[in-house]
């Protein structure tokens, strides 16, 4: 499946009376990735998750779902899967009766839905709890509820908006590792809406970031943060003798150089533009301190965080 898009989009635009909320959004998504779709609130992602599930219509532009053009809109609702941000359940309903009535409405025999409902409990952890009233669920339970009734049509692409809103940290644990589970197995693209960061880095292969209707940075979570987050840090451990030295040196090399902690330490920060290779940069200052005759006691290469990245591309002028 790899190299095959399960999503794809062109020039897509969408205006509220004289607001652009979405702003030429193109889009191209392989099969079986779980995509980390970010932005700000109003960035415009509800508005382009509503145009692919075909709840909105876009002003223009083109987009596909599995290879079904955006003039097939039925077509395209067999296929997808959605999860709302603020699902409504039936709290006089069993969770076995509700995803049993929604494998009805995509034209199941009653038979055959009521299996698929008892499948998709237990591929969700409820196996044991189908048989009561979704009232007595808790939020954890009702997230992985919707989940499976995002998955009771067979679809190709899921849309998860928020899903570990208001969860403990076992319930988003539970509900993360449900998420890369379905796009391993079941070969589902997801497309995961978040403000926790730190989720998209557990699980996302890819991410795409929103500001005012416009991609502003997408590709994986390291190439985003290498790209667009703040400098990254070297520590260097130096003999304590050594430190003033070695910040002289590393100053003459263009990196901005400092001493860190107190005055009988050997630690000296290294600060990496964004746009110098880390493995670049880390290499000149060791050969720099060596070349000198500064012995190394080590070296540690900061990772860019992915917040950095978001916070440096969505930040207004």
């Amino acid at each position: 499946m790899a190299g095959t898009l399960a999503l794809e989009a062109t020039g897509l635009r969408k205006s509220y009376g004289g607001v652009v909320a979405v702003n030429s959004v193109e889009l191209a998504v392989e099969a079986g990735v779980v995509l980390g779709f970010l932005g700000p609130n109003g960035a415009g992602k509800t508005t382009v998750i509503r145009i692919l599930s075909t709840i909105l219509r876009a002003d223009a532009g083109t987009f596909a779902v599995s290879g079904i053009p955006h003039t097939d809109p039925v077509e395209i609702r067999r296929r997808i899967g959605v999860l709302p941000e603020s699902a409504g359940y039936p709290l006089g309903q069993t969770g076995q009766e509700w995803l049993t009535f929604h494998a009805q409405l995509f034209g199941r025999p009653l038979v055959e839905a009521r299996e698929t409902a008892h499948r998709l409990l237990a591929e969700v952890g409820l196996a044991d709890r189908g048989g009561s009233l979704i009232s007595a669920y808790s939020r954890g339970m009702r997230q992985r509820l919707g989940i499976a009734r995002a998955l009771v049509n067979d679809p190709q692409v899921v849309f998860l908006d928020e899903p570990t809103l208001g969860l403990d940290p076992a319930g988003q644990r539970q509900v993360l590792d449900l998420v890369a589970r379905i796009a391993k197995e079941y070969g589902v693209t997801v497309i995961l809406t978040t403000h926790l960061l730190v989720e998209v880095e557990q699980v996302c292969d890819q991410v795409l970031i929103l500001n005012h209707g416009r991609v502003v940075a997408e590709g994986t979570v390291a190439e985003v943060a290498r790209r667009a987050a703040a400098p990254r840090r070297g520590l260097v451990s130096v003999r304590a003798e050594q430190r003033e030295r070695a910040v002289e040196l590393l100053a003459g090399s263009g990196l901005q150089a400092s001493a860190v902690g107190n005055d009988h330490g050997g630690q000296v920060a290294v600060l990496i533009p964004v746009d110098t290779e880390p493995e670049t940069a880390a290499a000149e200052v060791l050969r720099r301190l060596l070349d000198a005759g500064v012995p190394v006691l080590g070296f540690t290469l900061e990772g860019g965080r992915l917040s950095d990245a978001f916070l440096a591309v969505t930040e207004d002028a």
